[in-house]
């Protein structure tokens, strides 16, 4: 199968500079790179991030993209052709791994390159699960919290060497820290493996940090909870994370919000719940009863005749959340409850209110009559 023109494969025209074919593949590589594509379109992706990624190796190198405008595709093909699609991989090693390091720097462990070729790697993240009460989540809090760092080793200052002796360049990759490797026309550049990117050595390590050259402490961190944070919110403080190798930046402190259990109220988004027992008389004849909120007390009216479940909204009772203009709801469900550890007395006048409900028929008990009537089209009587 015939391939693509290189310039149509990048959508660029013939005459087009470095920067522009970069910019292309740059877009092409996001879109179809196979860490963005999932499930059916993965196949079809992976087709066409490879088609991109041949075109640009090509037209990104100025001996090769002479041989292709001038031969085509039999300039550049290796089987074909000994010269100019032989050489100059190396510089689009480079030009790729500048690339992706900007696409997918946080993805890949954050990695990139310091002063002198060596490798410099962000650090990572940590974790940190902060208990707040449903009162502190609504009202918002300051909080003082203790997490790891890391400081210089007070015993070789940060060197990693034992005191007297000296940190030496690495003898494989030469202190440039990355190493060529090559397999036939390819050449690829990767982290020393000797000295994993640092470019040194320490024939002998510090005693006290074992050659890292920094100690695990800990701090304490000042930490803002904002007003409305809700369970499973995270909070970053930037830079609170691990330290970065070979002078790359720190990662990230994340603050994970876990909302305790609340002895009356239950959240749901900004709205609040709570259920309301009433006594047996106060549903049968109604009347006035104070419900709890976060702000204080507030009375509802109980109607004559209230059943268990019946539901009771308070407008902006409930909780204004981070992201929103408005409080939410307080919702009150009532519960009846069934009186207990009656005397005879009381046993005598519920008998008594028994058997005057039931003189009255289905009009002191609607639901139960209509109960009824179900059973007894369920059993065809």
């Amino acid at each position: 199968m015939s391939k693509r023109d290189y310039y149509e494969t990048l959508g660029v025209p013939k005459n087009a500079g470095e920067d522009e074919i970069k910019k292309a593949y740059r877009k092409l590589a996001m879109k179809y790179h196979p860490d963005r594509n999932q499930g059916d379109a993965a196949k079809t992706a992976e087709g066409k991030f490879k088609e991109a990624k041949e075109a640009y190796e090509m037209l990104s190198d100025a001996q090769k993209r002479a041989a292709y405008d001038q031969y085509g595709h039999a300039g550049v093909d290796p089987n074909m052709r000994g010269g100019p699609g032989a050489e100059g991989f190396g510089g689009f090693a480079e030009a790729f791994g500048d690339i992706f390091g900007d696409i997918f720097n946080g993805q890949r462990g954050g990695q990139g390159r310091a002063q002198g070729g060596r490798q410099m790697f962000r650090g990572g993240d940590l974790s940190y699960a902060m208990e707040v009460t449903l009162e502190e989540a609504a009202q918002g809090k300051e909080a003082q919290i203790r997490i790891p760092t890391w400081d210089d080793c007070a015993t070789c200052h940060g060197t990693g060497a034992k005191p007297g002796t000296k940190v030496v360049n690495c003898t494989t990759c030469h202190g440039a820290g990355v190493v060529q490797m090559r397999q036939g026309f390819f050449s690829v550049q990767q982290t020393c493996p000797t000295c994993r990117g640092t470019g040194k050595l320490i024939p002998e390590p510090c005693g006290t940090c074992h050659g890292q050259g920094k100690v695990k402490t800990t701090k304490t961190l000042e930490v803002k909870i904002p007003a409305g944070i809700d369970d499973g919110m995270r909070i970053r403080s930037a830079g609170n994370g691990e330290p970065g190798a070979n002078g790359g930046p720190p990662g990230d402190l994340y603050i994970e919000i876990r909302l305790k259990k609340h002895n009356i109220f239950e959240r749901d988004g900004d709205d609040l719940h709570c259920e309301v027992p009433i006594g047996f008389t106060t549903a049968a004849l109604g009347g006035e009863i104070d419900v709890p909120t976060l702000a204080g007390k507030a009375a509802i009216d109980i109607p004559e005749g209230t059943q268990a479940g019946k539901q009771f909204r308070l407008r902006g009772k409930g909780i204004k959340g981070v992201r929103s203009s408005y409080p939410g709801d307080l919702y009150c469900h009532i519960t009846v409850e069934t009186p207990v550890k009656l005397t005879e007395h009381q046993r005598k006048l519920l008998k008594e209110l028994d058997e005057s409900l039931k003189k009255g028929g289905a009009k002191h008990s609607p639901s139960e009559g209509s109960w009824t009537d179900k059973l007894k089209s369920f059993f065809g009587a």
